[in-house]
């Protein structure tokens, strides 16, 4: 073993040791190996030279096309959340189940199918709360949902090139490192799909049955702070016409619809058989967050008109939360007499004041000192009246956006068309995701800000840092010296040693972040084929699949993480389902894969 192999293997250990028991950032930690291999002073025949690694050859990574795909896919998905696409595919799509089976096939075929074509932590992202609304309605506690929704969209995300990051992280591999034809849309379907309807099965039988029932710690929507706000059906609303049951207004988490008032007649006992008409006014009292998704919802919209007589456009304004200050000049005075836009360019949408029911219109609620007031404005509202003795507290809320519906279809359209150039091989993926990329802002589904925003920046640098250690790896030889290890036990079996690859990335992937994990694997996974002789393809398929299916941990990939939280989940929970998840899912693959691609 050379000087440059140990500490090769040093740096790994060192990293997988911190990714797994420290706190530390992933994209700091992998910086920071790259650094010292970068920097390093290494023995060599005639001296001392610095760096395991050239710079441009531990830099390389950060322009892999699989890397840089990842980034601009970022700002399709953007596009797509911007315009209510993604909002829209999931109302569509989740209906009104009767059962905890029927939800389950509703939550996990839409995922499954969206995450096959989207970054799946947005798709999830937009999901938990419909997920959480969904199980309220059927009587059930969010964690039997939300463990299937993480895993439809993993198993959505091994049935496309496109469907998750380590995918797009590997076909960059594959272009920069290895002389294979590069991997086209859909070359991972026919390992990825069988496996993905065997697991889901599997998640909807024996899977079902494992899933914990219980509240989750801390419900998203808990919050004490109840608004009014109040909303009007429009003419042409698809709602008019509908019962509020069938509007999916009954039952809103968080949120509840107080009355309706329709010309003169105000209805008091909202019931669920109400039909609901064009022109109706709706007003309702929940939380923010539900607050917040009403103003967005797709056919209703603001009652007040000071909404629509902003200098503004909608796209360019966000939600902001004020307190009104004892010393206020709108204390005791109602909206309308305060003449709040003209004073502030600024529309009051929602009230709230010490979790009591205000009744009434928007214009007509006679503001007190300590009212909560949820308003809409242009970004700079805060700075503007930061100063100002009317206000003791200014906060822009987070994902605040109103959707710009009009721009959907869109969306959609330029997401199936970049789609369809990637597929027909008309473009490279990256090249396909650019084009689309640059469509959503020339379209305005997204804007430019909107764009810059969107890119995790700390994604990218995880993968680029990655890529550079597992050059390091290849370049040294230390990738042999390992694949000749595990040769020697396992004798020259490729069906063994392709197990043995599968089930190193499965578990690096459950402690480190999965496309750390399969950038580390990749060379790994090369050098035990070359010294078998064998087809370069099933083990790398294997690496991306076994980067992808990570079940067992709520660490080891961010959409299980993102619903440990709301679901209300143990680690105990993640192990007693997502160990036989991950034992079946990956024994289908490596059965499966030779079958494909055989070696």
């Amino acid at each position: 073993m050379t000087f440059e192999i140990a500490l090769v293997l040093m740096v790994l250990v060192m990293v997988l040791t911190l990714l797994a028991r420290t706190r530390l950032a992933p994209d700091a930690i992998l910086v920071g190996a790259l650094t010292i291999l970068l920097a390093a002073p290494v023995p060599t025949d005639a001296g001392w030279k610095l760096g395991v690694l050239t710079p441009a050859d531990g830099l390389s990574g950060f322009s892999n096309t699989g890397m840089l795909t990842v980034g601009v896919l970022f700002i399709v998905v953007a596009g797509l959340r911007e315009t209510g696409g993604i909002d829209w595919i999931a109302a569509k799509f989740l209906g009104r189940p009767k059962s905890h089976a029927g939800a389950m096939l509703r939550v996990m075929g839409p995922v499954w199918g969206m995450s096959a074509f989207l970054n799946n932590t947005p798709v999830v992202a937009m999901m938990i709360p419909a997920v959480q609304d969904l199980a309220k309605k059927l009587g059930i506690g969010p964690g039997r949902l939300m463990i299937p929704l993480s895993y439809a969209a993993i198993l959505g995300g091994t049935c496309s090139l496109i469907g998750t990051s380590t995918n797009l992280v590997v076909a960059g591999l594959v272009i920069a490192g290895t002389d294979l034809t590069p991997l086209r849309m859909f070359d991972i379907t026919w390992v990825g799909l069988p496996t993905a309807i065997i697991g889901a099965v599997f998640l909807m039988t024996i899977g079902r049955k494992l899933l914990p029932n219980r509240a989750p710690a801390a419900m998203a929507l808990a919050d004490p702070k109840e608004y009014t706000v109040e909303l009007i059906v429009p003419e042409g609303s698809p709602l008019a016409g509908r019962t509020v049951e069938e509007a999916g207004l009954r039952n809103l988490p968080g949120c509840f619809l107080i009355e309706i008032q329709r010309g003169e007649e105000i209805i008091a006992a909202v019931g669920p058989d109400q039909v609901l008409r064009s022109e109706d006014r709706l007003l309702f009292a929940g939380v923010v967050e539900s607050v917040k998704e009403l103003a967005n919802a797709r056919g209703l919209r603001l009652a007040t008109d000071q909404v629509f007589k902003l200098d503004a456009p909608r796209y360019r304004r966000r939600l902001f939360e004020a307190v009104v200050a004892p010393a206020s000049s709108l204390a005791n005075r109602t909206i309308r007499q305060s003449r709040f836009r003209n004073r502030y360019n600024a529309a009051v949408i929602a009230v709230a004041r010490n979790g009591q029911r205000i009744r009434g219109r928007i214009g007509d609620i006679r503001l007190e000192p300590g009212d909560l007031l949820l308003i809409e404005a242009e970004l700079g509202f805060a700075d503007r009246v930061r100063g100002s003795r009317d206000f003791m507290l200014v906060r822009g809320l987070e994902d605040s956006k109103p959707r710009r519906f009009t721009h959907a279809p869109i969306a959609l359209v330029i997401l199936i068309a970049m789609v369809a150039l990637a597929t027909f091989e008309v473009y490279p993926m990256l090249v396909a995701a650019m084009l689309a990329a640059a469509a959503m802002i020339i379209t305005r589904c997204c804007t430019l800000s909107d764009a810059r925003r969107s890119v995790d920046w700390s994604v990218l640098v995880v993968i680029g840092a990655a890529l550079g250690l597992g050059k390091a790896i290849d370049q040294t030889g230390a990738a042999k010296l390992l694949a000749d290890s595990v040769l020697g036990v396992l004798g020259q079996n490729p069906w063994l040693a392709l197990l043995a690859v599968y089930a190193l990335t499965s578990f690096m992937t459950e402690i480190i972040t999965n496309n750390a994990a399969v950038a580390i694997m990749f060379g790994f996974a090369i050098a035990t084929a070359e010294s078998l002789g064998v087809n370069l393809m099933p083990f790398v398929i294997c690496v991306m699949m076994a980067g992808s299916a990570c079940f067992a941990s709520p660490l080891g990939y961010q959409t299980n993480l993102m619903v440990y939280g709301p679901g209300g989940y143990t680690f105990a929970d993640f192990l007693r389902v997502g160990i036989p998840m991950n034992i079946l899912v990956g024994a289908c693959a490596v059965l499966i894969t030779p079958l494909v691609f055989p070696f």
